[in-house]
């Protein structure tokens, strides 16, 4: 029989992580897509290329110019898209759900959404996702995405820059925001898009689990196993520390992530001391639009909803 104590140490962080339901192995799909030619997914203003975190771990990414840049971007290396940085327009940093990679369509279609508006989007796959190198672990989540906004901001300045965080990638999004904010640099401001509070209440509350929450020993097996790996995305501590405009959007028919999640993580961050002053706000979509969990992007108000929020006109992003 074995103990739980040692299932708990034996497990690697995927091998607990998919008792999460929401979160199963991440998976370098889909194969058919090159992720070193993003043109190919009808990206023709976007640079691939490759960053190193820290030693040994290189990690893909996509550099998407505003639309406005399209042509004069035909055939350019990495240092012009780089230099388009220094314009005016404002910066995106997105960061992805579990399934697929930086490449999957909804995100593509999310990035063309995004510079039509005039931002700048840049994303990236965590280390153990799409052509990334190295094994995936929250801490290294988070480093990664701590590293590409240093990255980012390098090189955009002073215009502003926003973490869009989607799904699992709104944990990631809250434990970088917690990061800066701590470090007395908080972003312009945070998008989060499909939340959920926490990955332990994520896994109690996700409709996988209605075959296995009732089964003696679930809490202790699986749930506590999650914990005792340091897996936590604790959305709802971190926004508790956070300081910075913050935008939900969750729609009702979500089955990935529960809807009553992300308004409740939405009725924490408003009574949070640290957001005190600063813009909470959370924005449903009826469950009669048939988005679900991925597919926001399509909403004809996105583009009104993000300059109102934002503060930023179309015309100037």
């Amino acid at each position: 029989i074995l103990k739980r104590a040692n299932v708990a140490n034996d497990m690697s962080f995927w091998g607990c992580l998919p008792f999460a339901f929401h979160f199963p192995l991440p998976v370098r799909l889909p194969y058919f897509i090159d992720l070193k030619r993003p043109q190919d997914q009808g990206l023709n203003h976007t640079s691939n290329f490759y960053l190193q975190p820290e030693d040994g771990i290189n990690i893909g990414v996509w550099h998407t110019a505003p639309s406005v840049f399209w042509k004069d971007a035909q055939g350019k290396d990495q240092a012009w898209f780089e230099s388009t940085f220094q314009s005016s327009h404002p910066v995106m940093l997105y960061l992805h759900g579990n399934a697929g990679t930086r490449g999957g369509d909804h995100r593509v279609q999310l990035y063309k959404v995004l510079s039509s508006l005039g931002y700048h989007v840049v994303t990236f796959d965590y280390r153990g996702w799409g052509d990334s190198d190295g094994n995936p672990s929250e801490r290294g989540m988070t480093a990664d995405a701590i590293f590409m906004y240093e990255w980012v901001k390098q090189r955009s300045k002073t215009n502003p820059l926003y973490i869009w965080g989607h799904s699992l990638g709104t944990g990631v999004a809250t434990n970088l925001v917690r990061h800066l904010c701590d470090s007395g640099t908080p972003p312009h401001a945070l998008i989060l898009e499909s939340p959920f509070t926490n990955i332990r209440e994520e896994a109690t509350s996700h409709p996988f689990s209605m075959i296995y929450r009732y089964l003696p020993g679930f809490d202790w097996f699986f749930l506590d196993a999650i914990t005792a790996n340091d897996i936590r995305f604790a959305s709802d501590e971190n926004v508790k520390h956070i300081s910075c405009p913050t935008l939900i959007l969750h729609a009702e028919d979500d089955t990935v992530v529960p809807f009553n999640l992300g308004k409740k993580l939405y009725n924490i961050a408003s009574e949070s001391k640290s957001l005190s002053g600063h813009k909470v706000q959370f924005i449903p979509f009826s469950k009669a639009l048939g988005y679900r969990h991925k597919f926001i992007y399509r909403s004809p108000e996105l583009p009104h909803i993000l300059s109102d929020f934002l503060g930023v006109s179309q015309s100037q992003a």
